[in-house]
């Protein structure tokens, strides 16, 4: 197996399987930034997955805490020292161009997700089934869904 193969099953399993994860990186704990093939790192794909523990054990390890990930593990004020250090994190992106926004969802986090709006992110931003309003329905939170549907969410996003 290459080192990119590797690197590409890491990321991989970050996006669910802790074992193989933690399995990998005992046995190479400098790849716990590397990127796979298609540009995603494994703190990238725990966050998006709303991975809490996976995320808080690479963060152990030295992966790096950007604002997409902050606001996936709740920690608004982390957030907020974000955006006022450089407003244009409202506008950031996580792995696969989700939207910051898309972040905060899948625990229902709406403090963060309301500083977030009054920041300046977009409600309907994210293409297909990367909109915060996609996450919602995706990661069963009715109420984050209200919450953005009443803040301007399109309800006829398409996937």
């Amino acid at each position: 197996m290459t080192n990119q193969q590797l690197v590409d099953e890491l990321v991989g399993n970050a996006h669910g399987n802790i074992e193989r994860v933690q399995q990998i990186l005992g046995a190479h704990p400098e790849l716990v930034n590397a990127a796979a093939s298609w540009g995603e790192t494994p703190i990238q794909a725990a966050a998006q997955m709303g991975d809490r523990s996976m995320t808080e054990y690479l963060l152990s390890l030295g992966a790096p805490l950007d604002i997409c990930t902050a606001a996936m593990l709740g920690r608004g004020d982390v957030v907020d020292e974000m955006l006022a250090a450089d407003p244009a994190q409202a506008q950031a992106t996580g792995a696969h161009g989700l939207p910051v926004l898309y972040y905060p969802v899948p625990h229902a986090e709406r403090t963060i997700a309301e500083s977030l709006l009054a920041a300046g992110a977009d409600v309907n931003a994210g293409d297909g089934m990367a909109t915060p309003l996609h996450a919602a329905v995706s990661f069963n939170q009715p109420a984050m869904a209200r919450w953005l549907l009443d803040h301007g969410a399109m309800a006829d996003a398409k996937d």
